[in-house]
């Protein structure tokens, strides 16, 4: 007869709550494990493309965050899909300044918006640097497309005064030519190509954004 035979039923019921709870215990054990690791391993990424512009290798992240090369791609598949989890966690960390209000004076919107953006670009430019790669991945031009977007949206609003008195297509022109030249890739160019320093780069940006907004008004004037 086997044990269970002689254990009560109200003992039965208590034996099955433990086992349950063990159980339970194990499964959380586990997954604070898991994402603990997960946590390492992004934050190496993360700190080595900070350091190189570069994108790591598995090996590499691996080693930097003590885990094993196998645990890293059980959380993440493949280096494109850690690569692009490491961009949202840094694009999490970016503390985005409020907006710029239209109602303050051209010249100190044009200093914020500089300032704000500069600021935020710097801190991506070794993540952009090192997505060189990755160019082609579809989470990548997504993402890009979408900063893009959430930028345009960002000029309209802080210069909503100057852009009001625009003709439709004047208004996507201008937006068009702050974004080209207000890119994350011009700021890469001011800073590594270039090698200004960040208060000479937000010089020369201030300088063009001043112009393209007067050359517009000055065009459209003139019409």
């Amino acid at each position: 007869m086997s044990e269970a035979a002689f254990i009560g039923r109200g003992d039965a019921v208590a034996h099955r709550g433990e086992v349950d709870t063990a159980e339970t215990v194990r499964h959380d054990g586990r997954n604070r494990r898991a994402a603990e690791t997960r946590r390492k391993v992004i934050a190496a990424a993360k700190a080595m493309i900070a350091e190189t512009s570069v994108a790591p290798t598995v090996v590499a992240v691996a080693k930097r965050a003590d885990v094993s090369v196998r645990s890293v791609f059980q959380h993440f598949g493949d280096v494109e899909s850690l690569f692009v989890t490491v961009m949202d966690a840094v694009r999490q960390d970016i503390v985005v300044p409020p907006p710029t209000p239209s109602s303050r004076p051209l010249s100190q919107r044009i200093a914020s918006v500089v300032q704000n953006l500069a600021e935020i670009f710097d801190k991506i430019v070794p993540l952009r640097v090192a997505a060189g790669q990755f160019a082609g991945h579809p989470a990548m031009i997504e993402r890009g497309l979408s900063s893009k977007r959430e930028l345009r949206a960002a000029t309209f609003e802080a210069f909503a005064p100057e852009f009001g008195v625009l003709s439709e297509q004047a208004r996507e022109e201008l937006a068009d030519a702050i974004g080209a030249a207000l890119s994350l890739d011009a700021w890469i160019v001011l800073r590594r190509r270039d090698g200004l320093s960040f208060e000479r780069a937000t010089a020369v940006w201030r300088l063009t954004l001043t112009a393209l907004l007067a050359h517009r008004f000055v065009a459209t004037a003139a019409e």
